[in-house]
């Protein structure tokens, strides 16, 4: 026996928290696959007064919180949830590995 429910009228399962909850099968996804988000890769980040800021010209040099191979923030929609490594896709382009999944309390 089996029964379908819209989004909205899926029954809540008692002492189920948002973290243990999963689809049953692909169908239960199809609502969200065409939902367009928006994919960061976060190098670094740097704090400077504006007026350090309207000095900067080309060639300027901007330090950021990162050493050389450290882990890359990889935030969706502005939410943390990984990180990663800038790999060459191509001759002229890069990408992100991901190489940790980075849990919903410890993405803030």
């Amino acid at each position: 026996m089996s029964a379908e429910f819209e989004l909205n009228e899926i029954p809540e399962q008692p002492n189920a928290g948002a973290e243990n909850v999963s689809p049953r099968n692909a169908r239960d996804l199809e609502a969200v696959y065409d939902i367009p988000v928006t994919v960061s890769a976060v190098l670094g980040r740097a704090t400077m007064q504006v007026n350090q800021l309207l000095k900067l010209g080309r060639g300027a040099v901007v330090e950021l919180d990162r050493k050389l191979g450290e882990a890359i923030d990889i935030y969706v929609n502005n939410r943390l949830v990984a990180r990663g490594e800038v790999v060459m896709v191509d001759d002229n382009r890069l990408g992100i590995t991901m190489t940790e999944i980075v849990k919903g309390d410890r993405a803030n």
